[in-house]
């Protein structure tokens, strides 16, 4: 297993697509299945967006401060899923606005790893050595193990509630 930083974060991206896919491809009455998914999807946004906050953009905002404008765009756009995240949870799966929301969340996020996918990430790789973004991705490894998995959990609830009243 790679312990770059950026290879990792990819592989976060790529499971969260296929939950995405699933989800656009479920049907428009398969509610049960939908809100299924928007659990794992949540639950997977909330680790990948732990691990970009707490350790990936803070160590390449230190390294290549000339990057915080993008990282800066990150956290917001974090902040807009996280809003949604936290108005889907407390949605039923058959509420009208149930699909809406999720495939609102869907667009934002894919937009968000399109471009850490194709502008970010080659900036980053470009400026920061193999050993930098191993010892970052490293980080991120041991920092998963104790990443929430729920935005109520009390490491991210600080997160979610200042998405709400932000």
């Amino acid at each position: 297993m790679s312990t770059d930083a950026i290879v990792l974060l990819r592989d976060d991206h790529k499971a969260i697509r296929k939950l995405f896919r699933d989800f656009k491809n479920a049907g428009p009455t398969a509610h049960a299945t939908k809100g299924k998914l928007v659990d794992k999807i949540i639950e997977k946004l909330t680790v990948h967006t732990y691990l970009e906050n707490e350790c990936m953009y803070p160590q390449v905002r230190k390294l290549l401060p000339d990057l915080s404008d993008d990282i800066l765009e990150s956290y917001e756009e974090h902040h807009v899923a996280d809003v949604l995240v936290m108005e889907l949870l407390g949605m039923s799966p058959d509420d009208e606005r149930f699909t809406a929301k999720a495939t609102v969340l869907i667009e934002n996020v894919d937009h968000h790893i399109d471009e850490e996918e194709g502008e970010w990430f080659p900036k980053v790789r470009e400026r920061l050595g193999r050993k930098e973004l191993q010892e970052i991705g490293e980080q991120m490894i041991e920092l998963r193990k104790k990443a929430p998995t729920s935005p109520a959990q009390p490491s991210a609830l600080k997160k979610t509630v200042d998405a709400v009243i932000s």
